[in-house]
């Protein structure tokens, strides 16, 4: 008997798996909630985490800078904002001179029908909203460095406005344990240097040291970055294996991220009896380029066995990466081989660098790496140093080969997300 796995891609067909061979099925919770998205987010305002309300803080204010993440992010801002800007005490006439900026990291811009959906058009009309020009040092001011010697280049609006608010999502997240909190101006509205400076230290961590751990040695350098930059409040969402709001925390942006992650962690986490022979995981919700969609391979690293197999299944309409063409380029390596690369003026980029060691560590230290994704094709696939597949069957049927029979599989849906947790194993 096998066992029919489907995909959240129309387009992509089903795997199948004897029951043998199935360790087991995970997903993020499913989780309960009591309460509407526009309760929890009264709530949140009501009740800030190591803060006052936001009303009360921004009293004498003039300028105010909300920051945005991008449509990469599954955050509700649209639901968000209303409430925002009532606690802000905003009517069309209000007080306050408001504008939003797009914290886009290092990705490309949104065109405007992207932003009045991740907004909310009446917002567009009403306020000034901006992508962040991350790769434009005439909009960037220099703030210093942090003690770990990372240059902090910001979004120049951030030193023009009087009192800065961040908006995000606390999900598991490679680089920094989890997103949100800083993470809305590192890497948000920073310059390349300071990303690819983060992203860089954030290398030399496997994603078991570093991936569902809230407090960790890069957190604490994007919160010295993001707190340097002015970020005075925060209202973060946690949303559950279903895409609903299950939670918001508000007010300090350590302290509240804090609070956030905890709840993130339990939603995101699943645990495997054991560590799998091959882990096949897509990357919903992060399908649309081969640099976010690696947020499953991130994920398999913690669920897959040293010598087994991680078999990502992807869209990527993108292709690899818009922003990085260094990724097809050079292809994912070792850390080692990549440091030399950088050393060697061979990779300018650290935000590259550190994506290739990022999937390096798993497919190339850790695992053997297949991809199946109708974007990318397979002479771009080998070039990565990735093994091509055109379907999931194919890439099964590769892994039983180079594994034996009686391999064991994990299955891991919304694997840009997930956090696995095997049981006895840190």
């Amino acid at each position: 008997m096998a066992v029919t796995i489907p995909f959240p891609y129309p387009e992509v067909s089903p795997v199948n798996i004897p029951e043998k061979n199935l360790l087991g099925i995970f997903s993020p919770s499913a989780i309960e909630i009591e309460k509407s998205p526009e309760e929890l987010i009264r709530e949140a305002l009501i009740r800030p985490i190591q803060a006052s309300r936001l009303s009360h803080q921004v009293r004498g204010k003039k300028k105010i800078l909300i920051v945005v993440d991008d449509q990469t992010r599954m955050t509700p801002v649209a639901t968000i904002l209303p409430y925002l800007l009532e606690e802000l005490g905003e009517n069309r006439n209000g007080p306050h001179e408001i504008s939003f900026l797009v914290g886009l990291g290092t990705h490309q811009p949104m065109n405007e029908e992207e932003i009045a959906r991740k907004l909310g058009r009446e917002i567009t009309c009403r306020y000034p909203v901006l992508n962040h020009a991350w790769w434009d040092p005439a909009q960037l001011t220099y703030l210093g460095e942090t003690d770990s010697h990372i240059p902090i280049y910001v979004n120049r609006l951030a030193g023009e406005t009087d009192f800065l608010i961040g908006i995000g999502q606390i999900v598991p997240h490679r680089v920094s344990g989890f997103s949100g909190g800083g993470n809305i101006v590192q890497p948000g509205i920073c310059g390349e240097e300071t990303t690819g400076k983060t992203h860089w230290l954030a290398a030399r961590f496997s994603g078991r040291d570093i991936l569902g751990k809230a407090d960790n040695p890069v957190k604490q350098e994007i919160e010295k970055v993001a707190l340097r930059a002015g970020l005075a409040w925060i209202i973060n969402c946690i949303l559950d294996g279903s895409g609903r709001l299950a939670g918001v925390v508000t007010g300090d942006p350590v302290e509240a991220y804090r609070a956030g992650a905890s709840l993130s962690y339990n939603i995101y986490r699943t645990v495997l009896p054991r560590e799998a022979d091959i882990v096949i995981t897509d990357s919903h919700p992060y399908d649309s380029e081969l640099w976010l969609s690696s947020k499953g391979i991130y994920a398999a690293e913690l669920a897959v066995r040293q010598g087994g197999i991680v078999i990502l299944v992807s869209p990527c309409p993108e292709g690899v990466s818009t922003s990085h063409p260094e990724v097809l380029e050079k292809g994912y390596h070792s850390f080692s081989v990549v440091e030399e690369m950088v050393q060697q003026g061979k990779i300018s980029k650290l935000t590259a660098a550190a994506h290739l060691v990022h999937v390096g560590r798993v497919v190339k230290e850790r695992t053997q790496g297949i991809l199946v994704s109708a974007g990318i094709s397979k002479q771009e696939t080998e070039k990565l140093g990735l093994t091509y597949a055109a379907t999931p069957q194919e890439a099964l049927d590769i892994a039983f080969d180079r594994l034996g029979s009686e391999a064991q599989v994990a299955v891991l849906k919304q694997g840009g997300e997930i956090l696995p947790v095997v049981e006895n194993v840190q």
